[in-house]
């Protein structure tokens, strides 16, 4: 979820924003969720393009997010506003009458720019603050008491996987070898045990970025996030409807292609059986393959540089 960094709420740039609303396509009437509000830039969108007889749900499990969406959209009757993960929107729909009636889902997994522009959200070691890192900080375990709690060996699984990072052994035994001495409790510590303990510096690449990125990753749960879902997703939407998922992340959008190439095939015949397409009865239609964004939006915003969006449509 990367939006342009600005001072105020309206001037938030959200990542392709053109090409979102054209995979969204709305309708004035429609019933749209933007999941991941962040800082609301997809919405504000969303909302021009909303008649009277529309609606927009909007979610974050991020208390600061919220809070911008109910200055903004708080007097309008037309959007309701929850607080929790996305991972809960079979529940969030449930309660207000509306699965199988969406028309439109939006996903912008991630972090957003406020929350690593923001040093006392603890996501970045561009800013020294409390080791945090989580997006909902009225739940869950800190950063820092998360590298305290976890197994060494379990630490460079996560810094191999989530991070891809290949000194992995060398920083996990750093990071442990440190809280031995003392707690580790903000960025800048962590930032600098993360840079000792790799022997040669990536051009161009702070040498934490990689582990912070896995520890942010695993502190969120977002893989797991995703992988519940994208089940409830498809449920969510009516026929027809369709469902946009941004990734920023070679795993978020290994996780969606597949559960949206899974859908598309339909039922898992045995190869060699003599069946029609139509018999398959597959749940979506694939709109698009990976869209990326264009090279404007680049030179704007460096940070859209790793989205990729993925289009589904629910089959009728």
């Amino acid at each position: 979820m990367m939006t342009d960094s600005s001072s105020s709420i309206g001037d938030h740039i959200p990542v392709m924003g053109g090409e979102v609303m054209d995979a969204l396509r709305l309708s004035g009437s429609d019933c749209v969720v933007d999941a991941t509000y962040g800082r609301g830039g997809h919405s504000r969108e969303i909302m021009s393009r909303l008649s009277e007889q529309g609606r927009l749900i909007v979610i974050d499990r991020d208390v600061a997010a919220i809070s911008a969406a109910q200055e903004e959209w708080g007097d309008d009757e037309r959007v309701d506003i929850v607080h929790g993960p996305f991972s809960e929107l079979s529940g969030i729909l449930g309660a207000r009458g509306l699965i199988g009636k969406v028309t439109a889902l939006l996903f912008d997994f991630g972090v957003s720019s406020p929350q690593l522009d923001n040093g006392e959200r603890g996501f970045s070691f561009m800013h020294d603050g409390p080791l945090d890192m989580r997006m909902d900080q009225s739940r869950g375990v800190s950063a820092a008491d998360w590298i305290k709690r976890i197994e060494e060996e379990e630490l460079v699984r996560v810094l191999k996987k989530y991070g891809e990072e290949r000194f992995a052994k060398r920083i996990a035994r750093g990071i442990k070898t440190a809280l031995l001495q003392r707690e580790i409790t903000t960025t800048a510590v962590l930032a600098a045990i993360v840079s000792e303990a790799i022997p040669t510096k990536e051009p161009g690449k702070h040498p934490a970025t990689r582990t912070f990125q896995a520890i942010r990753i695993a502190v969120n749960d977002e893989l797991g996030e995703i992988e519940l879902v994208l089940p409830q997703a498809l449920e969510a939407v009516s026929p027809g409807g369709r469902i946009v998922m941004i990734s920023f992340h070679s795993l978020e959008d290994r996780l969606v292609k597949r559960y949206f190439n899974e859908q598309s095939k339909g039922d898992p015949f045995p190869p060699d059986m003599p069946i029609t397409n139509d018999m398959l009865k597959p749940k979506l239609k694939l709109i698009s393959k990976r869209i990326k964004a264009g090279k404007q939006e680049l030179d704007r915003n460096r940070r859209s540089r790793s989205a990729v969006m993925r289009v589904a449509e629910k089959e009728a």
